[in-house]
């Protein structure tokens, strides 16, 4: 094989840049189980709904739309 050695350099820089990644994410998974979690409480609160169902315009819309279905 003529380029073995630059095969083996993109392989070799390859696998730390994957398990560079893989640390990043392990580190930091704590804090986005958090964040998603703060989320998902955020989503199921009666203020969220409240926002919602101001923002959406179209809500008397479907609400006949799927009586009449």
């Amino acid at each position: 094989m003529k380029f073995w050695d630059w095969y083996l350099k993109i392989a070799v820089g390859s696998a730390m840049v994957g398990g560079s990644m893989e640390l990043f994410m392990i580190k930091t998974d704590d804090k986005v189980a958090v964040l998603e979690s703060e989320k998902r409480a955020w989503e199921s609160s009666p203020e969220a709904q409240a926002m919602r169902d101001a923002l959406n315009p179209w809500r008397h819309q479907e609400k006949e739309a799927e009586k009449s279905s």
